[in-house]
Protein backbone atom coordinates (compact mmCIF):
# COMPACT_ATOMS: atom_id res chain seq x y z
CA UNK A 1 0.00 0.00 0.00
CA UNK A 2 0.91 3.14 -1.00
CA UNK A 3 0.08 6.25 0.64
CA UNK A 4 1.04 10.02 -0.54
CA UNK A 5 1.98 12.65 1.82
CA UNK A 6 3.86 16.10 2.34
CA UNK A 7 7.10 16.28 3.78
CA UNK A 8 9.36 19.30 3.94
CA UNK A 9 12.88 19.72 2.93
CA UNK A 10 13.96 23.02 3.71
CA UNK A 11 17.55 24.63 3.22
CA UNK A 12 16.57 27.73 4.09
CA UNK A 13 16.85 28.89 7.24
CA UNK A 14 13.86 29.02 9.79
CA UNK A 15 11.05 31.56 8.61
CA UNK A 16 10.02 34.76 10.23
CA UNK A 17 6.88 35.53 11.59
CA UNK A 18 6.32 38.95 10.04
CA UNK A 19 4.31 42.08 11.27
CA UNK A 20 1.64 42.99 9.33
CA UNK A 21 0.86 47.14 9.25
CA UNK A 22 -2.43 48.65 10.12
CA UNK A 23 -3.30 49.36 6.70
CA UNK A 24 -2.91 45.78 6.00
CA UNK A 25 -4.71 44.41 8.55
CA UNK A 26 -7.74 46.60 7.70
CA UNK A 27 -7.90 45.46 4.19
CA UNK A 28 -7.79 41.54 5.62
CA UNK A 29 -10.44 42.55 8.08
CA UNK A 30 -12.85 44.01 5.14
CA UNK A 31 -12.19 40.87 3.26
CA UNK A 32 -13.51 38.03 6.00
CA UNK A 33 -16.80 38.05 7.39
CA UNK A 34 -15.93 35.38 9.67
CA UNK A 35 -14.21 35.90 13.00
CA UNK A 36 -13.89 34.52 16.67
CA UNK A 37 -15.28 37.62 19.39
CA UNK A 38 -13.34 37.49 22.58
CA UNK A 39 -15.69 38.66 25.55
CA UNK A 40 -14.97 37.87 29.57
CA UNK A 41 -18.08 35.52 30.81
CA UNK A 42 -17.67 35.68 35.01
CA UNK A 43 -13.67 35.49 35.29
CA UNK A 44 -12.93 33.42 32.11
CA UNK A 45 -12.50 34.31 28.53
CA UNK A 46 -14.75 33.11 26.18
CA UNK A 47 -15.06 32.84 22.22
CA UNK A 48 -17.83 32.81 19.86
CA UNK A 49 -17.55 32.05 16.17
CA UNK A 50 -19.23 35.04 14.26
CA UNK A 51 -20.28 36.65 11.16
CA UNK A 52 -19.72 40.29 10.71
CA UNK A 53 -19.66 43.21 8.74
CA UNK A 54 -16.37 45.87 8.93
CA UNK A 55 -18.63 49.40 8.34
CA UNK A 56 -16.38 52.45 7.17
CA UNK A 57 -17.83 55.18 9.09
CA UNK A 58 -18.18 58.94 8.01
CA UNK A 59 -15.79 59.95 11.04
CA UNK A 60 -12.68 58.43 9.61
CA UNK A 61 -13.00 54.85 11.89
CA UNK A 62 -14.26 51.37 11.23
CA UNK A 63 -16.49 49.41 13.61
CA UNK A 64 -17.15 45.35 13.34
CA UNK A 65 -21.12 44.99 13.19
CA UNK A 66 -22.11 41.45 14.86
CA UNK A 67 -25.52 40.30 14.22
CA UNK A 68 -26.60 38.28 17.50
CA UNK A 69 -29.27 36.87 19.69
CA UNK A 70 -29.65 38.09 23.24
CA UNK A 71 -27.69 35.80 25.51
CA UNK A 72 -24.55 35.25 26.93
CA UNK A 73 -22.22 36.65 24.05
CA UNK A 74 -24.00 39.63 24.30
CA UNK A 75 -24.60 40.23 27.90
CA UNK A 76 -20.80 39.74 27.69
CA UNK A 77 -19.60 41.72 25.21
CA UNK A 78 -21.76 44.82 26.47
CA UNK A 79 -21.13 44.35 30.45
CA UNK A 80 -17.57 43.84 29.67
CA UNK A 81 -17.31 46.75 26.73
CA UNK A 82 -13.71 45.61 26.64
CA UNK A 83 -12.96 43.15 23.60
CA UNK A 84 -11.18 40.78 21.55
CA UNK A 85 -11.55 40.37 18.03
CA UNK A 86 -9.53 37.71 15.52
CA UNK A 87 -9.66 36.57 12.32
CA UNK A 88 -7.13 34.65 10.57
CA UNK A 89 -6.19 32.17 7.33
CA UNK A 90 -4.15 29.36 6.85
CA UNK A 91 -2.76 27.18 4.40
CA UNK A 92 -2.17 23.70 5.85
CA UNK A 93 -0.42 22.28 2.68
CA UNK A 94 2.54 24.70 2.97
CA UNK A 95 2.13 25.64 6.54
CA UNK A 96 1.87 29.15 6.92
CA UNK A 97 -1.17 31.85 7.40
CA UNK A 98 -1.90 34.89 8.74
CA UNK A 99 -3.51 36.76 12.33
CA UNK A 100 -5.26 39.89 12.65
CA UNK A 101 -6.20 40.64 15.99
CA UNK A 102 -8.22 43.38 17.22
CA UNK A 103 -9.21 44.98 20.92
CA UNK A 104 -11.79 47.07 21.31
CA UNK A 105 -15.14 48.53 22.55
CA UNK A 106 -18.43 47.02 22.29
CA UNK A 107 -21.45 48.67 22.52
CA UNK A 108 -24.99 48.33 20.59
CA UNK A 109 -27.20 50.59 18.23
CA UNK A 110 -29.84 52.02 20.74
CA UNK A 111 -31.55 54.35 18.88
CA UNK A 112 -34.44 53.75 16.02
CA UNK A 113 -32.12 55.05 12.97
CA UNK A 114 -29.23 53.19 14.62
CA UNK A 115 -30.97 50.33 14.70
CA UNK A 116 -32.93 50.15 11.43
CA UNK A 117 -28.89 51.32 9.63
CA UNK A 118 -27.76 48.17 11.40
CA UNK A 119 -30.52 45.36 9.66
CA UNK A 120 -29.81 46.87 6.58
CA UNK A 121 -25.91 46.32 6.67
CA UNK A 122 -24.53 42.64 4.97
CA UNK A 123 -24.17 40.62 7.52
CA UNK A 124 -26.83 37.31 7.72
CA UNK A 125 -25.84 35.20 10.67
CA UNK A 126 -25.09 31.28 10.00
CA UNK A 127 -26.90 29.43 12.55
CA UNK A 128 -30.70 29.47 12.44
CA UNK A 129 -33.06 31.70 15.55
CA UNK A 130 -33.89 35.17 15.17
CA UNK A 131 -30.66 37.32 15.30
CA UNK A 132 -32.14 40.71 16.27
CA UNK A 133 -28.77 42.24 18.13
CA UNK A 134 -25.89 44.09 16.94
CA UNK A 135 -22.80 44.31 18.71
CA UNK A 136 -20.84 47.42 17.55
CA UNK A 137 -16.67 47.12 18.20
CA UNK A 138 -14.93 50.29 18.00
CA UNK A 139 -11.59 49.23 17.06
CA UNK A 140 -9.04 50.40 19.87
CA UNK A 141 -6.04 48.49 18.07
CA UNK A 142 -5.55 46.30 15.43
CA UNK A 143 -2.58 43.94 14.69
CA UNK A 144 -1.49 41.04 12.67
CA UNK A 145 1.55 39.21 11.22
CA UNK A 146 1.69 36.57 8.93
CA UNK A 147 3.98 33.42 8.76
CA UNK A 148 4.71 32.94 5.00
CA UNK A 149 4.41 29.71 3.25
CA UNK A 150 7.45 27.35 3.75
CA UNK A 151 9.57 27.61 0.89
CA UNK A 152 9.52 24.30 -0.54
CA UNK A 153 7.43 21.62 0.20
CA UNK A 154 8.04 18.00 -1.45
CA UNK A 155 5.19 15.38 -2.14
CA UNK A 156 6.61 12.10 -1.37
CA UNK A 157 5.38 8.18 -1.99
CA UNK A 158 6.05 6.48 1.37
CA UNK A 159 5.53 2.64 1.72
Amino acid sequence: MYVSCVSTKSTTAAREIEPLDEAECRRLLGQSGIGRLVVVVGHQPDIFPVNYFVEHLETGGDEIVIRTAEGTKLAAALMGRNVAFEIDAFDPAHHGGWSVVVHGTAHESRTLPAVMHDEELPVEPWAAGAKLRHIRITIDTITGRRLPPRPEVVEEVQP
